[in-house]
């Protein structure tokens, strides 16, 4: 276990007691490669026994390790092999519907005693296969009915371009979804993120699956601190009468304390992978700056701590851009293996300042596209009116993954279309999901431009070998 200065201690109780500090989610990555069978039936029982055998002590451990460290864990996860390649064998020899393997899941979770378990996914980013577009299909009945399943896609990446076909099939799914689980607000779209550059060793959910170069077993971990930065941030803002602060200052503050949340991480992930023993490697650490619902645990916040009167008031791109960045440098200084998403997270009903944010008209839906462009996902958490099209939600995805796609990086949507809502009202989802102010979306069509489906081409800069 690594040697903290007194001096370190302390900080760090003031930062869990005042400023939020915790450590958002410790995910035990598990392979499903050697589960997948020539019957349904049989790769269920084989994923289900894996699952339990690999995950048994997960929540005990990491129980253990916040006990004695006493920095606080939120959030005990898992995540799988896309389950779509696991499932493809016994899809093609019978026929299977991929859905038992989604309720296997949630068997095994809810038996481990697990939050969340993430991969219910398929990588469609040039092409789908039976069984992938078999899931896509299942995901409204499977996602729909089960409590801890999450589920993600990836329709594009630089090197590939941009699946319209998959993103106009998702567009439907992710309204067919809302319908399903319209009496609790279309709360089944909290669970489904659409991808372009999907990484494969993301902890948080719901995007998180075990890549395919990853180990057996690895152990990755999510930071928080949004409240760690902000206090900084505006401690330093209160005392610029008597130093020089400028934009340069504020950038150093952040990298600082984005070093000592990052430091924290990883004493926390190695430790619990070290009590896990057995063949559970420690992977990496995510920087991602994750809010809650919770006053002073804001993305926002520390975006308006800066000068910005609102989120949403021009300089909010550049402001999270010097965010973004400075969390990626004071990160990579505290650790050899950061890795996820890393940076800042935008999702709107997770963050109390966002919400105030919309709910003044500060913050539109086109300026949050215009933020994802430089944070470290995309369009997170937003509810749209109930009666959004899904040729309008799958250009919204589309635009989403060109952001990504044109400048090499990872983006998402997860929307919500809110069944029965229009524009200005709320959706309550409780927990962690907080609430939401439904957003207003351009009332112009594109379903010409959509239903044209094929792939957009890789853009030139894909060409590097």
């Amino acid at each position: 276990m690594a040697i903290w200065q007194h001096h370190e201690v302390l900080e760090t109780l003031r930062m869990i007691e005042g400023e939020h500090l915790d450590i958002r989610t410790v995910t035990l990555g598990i392979s499903l490669r050697d589960c997948a069978g020539p019957s349904m039936r049989e790769t269920c029982a084989r994923v289900g026994e894996k699952i339990r055998r690999a995950a048994a002590r997960l929540v005990d451990v990491a129980r253990s390790v916040q006990d004695d460290i006493g920095i606080p864990i939120t959030n005990k996860r898992v995540a799988v092999t896309p389950i779509a390649g696991v499932a493809e064998p016994s899809i093609a020899a019978e026929g299977a519907d991929p859905a038992e393997l989604c309720h296997t899941l949630d068997e095994a979770a809810a038996d481990v005693g697990i939050d969340y378990i993430a991969g219910y996914s398929a990588l469609v980013h040039k092409g789908a296969t039976p069984g992938e577009l078999a899931l896509m299909e299942s995901i409204p009945e499977a996602i729909g009915t089960t409590k801890r399943v999450c589920s993600s896609i990836n329709i594009a990446t630089t090197r590939a371009g941009i699946n319209m076909n998959a993103a106009r099939r998702m567009g439907e799914v992710i309204v067919r979804l809302a319908q399903r689980t319209a009496a609790e607000g279309g709360i089944g779209c909290a669970k489904l993120v659409v991808f372009a550059n999907a990484v494969e060793d993301n902890p948080f959910v719901a995007g998180a699956f075990h890549g395919a170069g990853e180990p057996d077993l690895s152990l990755n971990v999510g930071v928080s601190g949004p409240g760690v930065v902000c206090s900084a941030v505006r401690r330093l803002m209160a005392e610029r009468d008597r130093r020089d602060t400028d934009l340069g200052a504020v950038a150093e503050v952040i990298k600082k304390m984005a070093y000592k949340v990052t430091r924290a991480g990883e004493l926390i992930g190695r430790e619990v992978a070290a009590r896990l023993g057995g063949a559970v490697r420690f992977g990496i650490v995510d920087l991602s700056l994750a809010p809650t619902p919770a006053i002073g645990d804001s993305v926002a916040e520390i975006l308006e701590a800066m000068g910005l009167e609102r989120v949403g008031a021009p300089g909010t791109t550049a402001a999270l851009a010097l965010l973004t960045d400075a969390v990626k440098k004071g990160g990579v200084m505290a650790s050899s293996s950061v890795g996820g998403l890393s940076g800042a997270f935008i999702p709107v009903s997770e963050d109390a300042g966002m919400v105030a944010a919309v709910e003044e008209g500060a913050l539109t839906l086109e300026k949050l596209e215009a933020m994802t462009a430089v944070c470290s996902v995309g369009l997170d958490m937003v509810a749209v009116p109930g009666d959004t099209s899904p040729a309008t939600i799958a250009a919204i995805l589309a635009d989403e993954a060109a952001i990504g796609v044109m400048n090499n990086k990872t983006t998402a949507v997860r929307i919500i279309p809110v069944p029965g809502k229009v524009a200005g009202e709320k959706v309550v989802f409780g927990g962690l999901l907080g609430e939401a102010p439904v957003m207003p979306v351009s009332r112009f069509r594109c379903d010409e431009f959509i239903g044209l489906g094929g792939r957009i081409p890789a853009p030139i800069t894909s060409v590097r070998n």
